[in-house]
């Protein structure tokens, strides 16, 4: 079964209070869903292994910002540390993505992700996960490999500094901030 994520991030336990906004945008830059999710309290922080260090992702003033476009088999979450800087982005290639009253806008996680650091560095994360959804008949053929195929489209753009949406993030969290709303 595919993981279906909400930018509201409504069931994270980690999470004791938060803030939260989003917003509709239609410009010729971004068309799609952009959720701004800000722990204002935390039960422990979270952290990554890149190789030899450990990265922060989710601490007391730390915010993911989230973009889900129209029409496209990708969402990206950019993580800014407590003073507002990008740690990382991170790219999950879904099968789709849509909007639900109750709890936001929301993706199918195909299970394979690029993470993008701040120096340039670009990570594979879980090539393993989709190899396995698909020999557990969770996906079928065709979309592991249009999931195969959005990776290498997006890396590509990566690779060539032609990803807009890693920029955008910056005008984007700016933005919302100013509406965000403290809740429990």
């Amino acid at each position: 079964m595919l993981k279906r994520k909400y930018g509201s991030r409504y069931d994270w336990k980690r999470i004791l209070k938060k803030s939260y906004v989003e917003k509709y945008y239609k410009t010729s830059e971004f068309s799609g869903h952009v959720t701004l999710f800000r722990m204002d309290e935390v039960k422990e922080p979270l952290f990554m292994k890149y190789g030899e260090r450990n990265t922060c992702i989710a601490n007391k003033g730390y915010s993911w910002l989230q973009h889900f476009p129209d029409d496209e088999h990708y969402s990206v979450t950019t993580v800014f540390n407590d003073e507002n800087q990008v740690v990382q982005w991170y790219i999950d290639i879904c099968k789709q993505s849509g909007y639900c009253d109750m709890n936001g806008p929301w993706m199918d996680d195909w299970f394979l992700d690029l993470i993008v650091l701040p120096t340039g560095e670009v990570i594979e994360k879980d090539a393993d996960e989709i190899e396995d959804a698909f020999n557990q008949q969770i996906i079928s053929k065709h979309e592991y490999d249009q999931a195969w195929l959005e990776y290498r489209k997006l890396n590509k753009l990566i690779d060539d500094r032609r990803f807009d949406l890693l920029e955008l993030a910056n005008v984007h969290f700016t933005e919302l901030s100013k509406n965000i709303n403290i809740k429990d």
